[in-house]
C-alpha cells in the first residue's frame, strides 16, 4: 500500500517528485524518500514521517538531477523510521516498491552467505541486493529479468542505475503501476492520479510486465523479455475534484459532494426520457442467472452487504456477499451460471482482485465496480460499472460508499426487471423514487450541525454500538467502521435482533449507542431493541424518518432523515454516521485524511 514514483527528463525532477508524493500518501505515509543520479552517483535522501518533512530536508539539501525515484511508505516489514524508509540504495542501484516480497527472508540468507550485508529490516532490500548482484556477470534486461525471477510475492518497483544515467525502470507483478508520457520526459507511478499533474498520457503495465523509461521513448517487456506494445490511454483533467478549495479538509469536501455525484452517477445510468436504466452487455442474460456473488472489502463489502438485500427483495435470485480475503481462499463450488460481482474503490484491492483473477481463471461471468476506469479490476472485467465520484482522497471512504450503493441499486433494479421479478409500474416507481436520492441527500446533508451535540458524548467513551435491521444492518457495520477509522474508538456495527444474545453485556451506564430505526416493516422490533439499550443506561441516538414524538425521554438524541421509500433510506442514514465518525474525530484532533496505521488503496495482502 505504499507509492512509488519515477521520472526521467531533461530538467531536475525532484520537485516533481515531491509534488507526485504528496499525492500518493493516501497509500501510506509512515515515511518518505527520493533517489537522485547526479554525476554519476546516487544521492539518497528519507526521513520517517510524511512528505512535508521530505521537503524540509531538500530544502535544505537539495537534490538535483534529471532522474529519480520518490517512495511514501505503509510500513510492513520493519517500523517506519529512516532506516526502513524507501528508497534502499547500495553504490550501484537504487530501488522503491510497493507490494510484499514473500521469499525476502530465504533470499536474504543467501545473499548474507555471499557476502552481502543489510542495513534495514525490509523485504525491499533484497531487491536492491539482488540487482547488484546479478548487474556483475549480466546486461541490464538479463540483470532486470533474472531479479524478478527469483522474486515472490507482490510489487511494483521503481529502478536506477548508477552505471545507467539516462534510465529509469519500472515493474509489476500483482502491485499496480501506471506509465505516463510527456515531452522529453516520462514518468511511472502507482496510479495515474499521481501523474495527472504532468501528462493524461498514460499506459498500464500488466502482471509480470516491466518498462525502461528513457527521455524521448519508453519501451515495454514481458516476463519472457520479449518486446512488448502498450495502448495509451487518454485521460480527463479532473484537478479541480481533488483539491480541498474552502474545506477544512478532504473529507468534508467529500462528504458534502455526495449530493453531486449520487446525481452525476444516476444521470450516466438514466435514460430519463425513457424511465430506463441504461446497463447493457451483461456477462450472462439476466434470465439465465442462476446465482449472484458479490465480493468486496471493508467499505465496499458494506455495500456488498446491502446488494444483497436488495437482490433478495426484488429479485428471484439466490445471493451470497463475500470478504474478498475469505473468497480467494475458500474451496467456493464455483458455477458458470453465476455472476460475480467485485467492487473496489480504487480498482486495485490486492484480494478483491486476487479474487477476480481466480474467477476469470475458471472462466466465469465478471462485473467490476470501481471508482477508477484505468484501474486493474475494471481492465480485467467482462463487464466494469463506474462509480463516477471522482476522486477520493480521504482515506476512510465516504462519497464512493454511496457510489457504490447507487450503482449497485441501480443493477439490482435492472437484472429486476429484465427477469421480469418486478412490474413496470413498480419498476417505474422505484425509478422515479432513485432520482429524488440526490436532493433528499443534499437535504440531509444540511442538517450536519445537529449531529455536532451528540458527538461530544463519544470522546471520552471505551467503545459504541450500532444497531440496525435489514437494510439498515450494513449501514450500521458502516457507521462502526467509520467511527473506528477516523477515531480511534471501538466500536461494533450488530443486527439490533442480535443484542439479547452476547452484545447486550456490554452495555453500561452512560455508553452511547446509536440506533438506525427507519419506518420500514422492522421499525416495532428495533425499538423494542432499542428499550432494552435503554433499560441498561444506554445514551442513544437515534437516526429515523418517523416523524411522531420522541418515545422515550431516555433518547439522548434523535436525528431526522427525510421521508422515502424503505428501499432507499439507507442513503440517507449513510449521511450521520459519517458526519458523526466525523465530528467525533475532529473533536479529538485526530488526522481526518490520514488516520493512523491505513491507507487508502489496500494493494498487499
Amino acid at each position: 500500500m505504499c507509492g512509488i514514483v519515477g521520472i526521467v527528463s531533461n530538467k531536475s525532477v525532484s520537485a516533481s517528485i515531491i509534488s507526485a508524493l504528496k499525492k500518493l500518501e493516501y497509500r501510506g505515509y509512515d515515511s518518505a524518500g527520493i533517489s537522485t543520479l547526479i554525476n554519476g552517483q546516487i544521492k539518497e535522501q528519507k526521513c520517517s514521517g510524511r512528505v512535508d518533512n521530505l521537503e524540509k530536508i531538500l530544502f535544505q539539501n537539495p537534490s538535483s538531477g534529471d532522474l529519480g525515484i520518490g517512495h511514501v511508505r505503509w510500513a510492513t516489514h520493519g517500523v517506519p523510521n529512516q532506516v526502513n524508509a524507501h528508497p534502499h540504495s547500495s553504490e550501484a542501484v537504487s530501488v522503491v516498491h510497493n507490494g510484499i516480497i514473500e521469499n525476502s527472508d530465504t533470499l536474504r540468507n543467501e545473499y548474507k552467505d555471499k557476502g552481502y550485508s543489510f542495513k534495514s529490516q525490509t523485504d525491499t532490500e533484497v531487491i536492491t541486493i539482488m540487482l547488484t548482484d546479478f548487474l556483475k556477470q549480466n546486461d541490464l534486461i538479463n540483470c532486470i529479468h533474472k531479479t524478478l525471477k527469483k522474486l515472490e510475492g507482490s510489487f511494483a518497483l521503481g529502478i536506477i542505475f548508477k552505471d545507467y544515467n539516462n534510465l529509469v525502470v519500472g515493474a509489476r507483478r500483482g502491485s499496480p503501476l501506471a506509465v505516463g508520457y510527456g515531452h522529453n520526459e516520462n514518468f511511472i507511478g502507482s496510479d495515474s492520479y499521481a501523474l495527472k499533474s504532468m501528462t493524461n498520457k498514460i499506459s498500464y503495465l500488466d502482471d509480470g510486465n516491466f518498462c525502461i523509461l528513457y527521455k524521448e521513448k519508453v519501451e515495454f517487456y514481458n516476463s519472457d523479455k520479449k518486446k512488448i506494445n502498450k495502448e495509451i490511454f487518454e485521460l480527463s483533467y479532473e484537478d479541480n475534484t481533488a483539491e480541498k478549495g474552502d474545506y477544512r479538509d478532504f473529507m468534508s469536501k467529500e462528504i458534502n459532494e455526495q449530493s453531486y455525484t449520487t446525481k452525476k452517477c444516476i444521470n450516466e445510468y438514466l435514460n430519463t426520457s425513457k424511465n430506463e436504466i441504461n446497463i447493457l452487455n451483461l456477462p450472462l442474460e439476466a434470465k439465465k442467472i442462476r446465482k449472484i456473488r458479490l465480493i468486496g472489502c471493508g467499505t465496499a463489502y458494506h455495500s456488498c452487504l446491502m446488494a444483497k438485500y436488495w437482490i433478495e427483495e426484488f429479485t428471484s435470485l439466490d445471493v451470497d456477499a463475500d470478504i474478498a480475503s475469505e473468497f480467494r481462499y475458500r474451496r467456493i463450488k464455483l458455477d458458470p451460471n453465476d455472476l460475480y460481482i467485485f467492487v473496489s474503490q480504487s480498482g486495485e484491492t490486492a484480494d478483491t482482485l486476487a479474487a477476480l483473477e481466480k474467477c476469470k481463471k475458471n472462466n466465469l461471468k465478471t462485473c467490476g465496480i470501481v471508482n477508477v476506469l484505468e484501474s486493474s479490476i475494471a481492465r480485467n472485467s467482462d463487464l466494469v460499472l463506474p462509480i463516477h465520484a471522482g476522486p477520493e482522497i480521504g482515506v476512510a471512504s465516504t462519497k464512493a460508499f454511496i457510489g457504490q450503493l447507487t450503482v449497485l441499486y441501480l443493477l439490482t433494479l435492472k437484472i429486476a426487471i429484465d427477469r421480469k421479478d418486478i412490474s413496470s409500474e413498480e419498476y417505474s416507481k422505484l425509478i422515479l423514487d432513485l432520482r429524488n436520492i440526490p436532493d433528499l441527500i443534499e437535504e440531509t446533508l444540511n442538517k450536519q450541525k445537529d449531529i455536532q451535540e451528540i458527538a461530544r458524548d463519544f470522546i471520552k467513551a471505551k467503545g459504541t454500538m450500532y444497531l440496525g435491521r435489514g437494510l439498515s444492518f450494513p449501514i450500521a457495520m458502516e457507521g462502526a467502521l467509520k467511527l473506528k477509522e477516523l477515531s480511534y474508538i471501538h466500536a461494533e456495527g450488530y443486527a439490533a435482533g442480535e443484542m439479547k444474545h452476547g452484545p447486550l453485556a456490554l452495555i453500561e451506564d452512560g455508553m452511547p449507542v446509536i440506533v438506525l430505526a427507519p419506518k420500514d416493516r422492522f421499525y416495532e422490533k428495533t425499538i423494542s431493541n432499542m428499550q432494552e439499550v435503554i433499560a441498561r443506561g444506554g445514551k442513544v441516538l437515534m437516526i429515523t424518518d418517523d416523524t411522531s414524538e420522541t418515545m422515550s425521554e431516555n433518547i439522548r438524541f434523535k436525528f431526522q432523515i427525510p421521508k422515502t421509500n424503505s428501499s432507499i433510506n439507507s442513503f440517507l442514514l449513510t449521511i450521520p454516521i459519517q458526519f458523526l465518525a466525523y465530528h467525533v474525530a475532529l473533536l479529538k484532533n485526530c488526522d481526518i485524511d490520514k488516520p493512523r496505521n491505513l491507507a487508502k488503496s489496500v494493494t498487499v495482502e
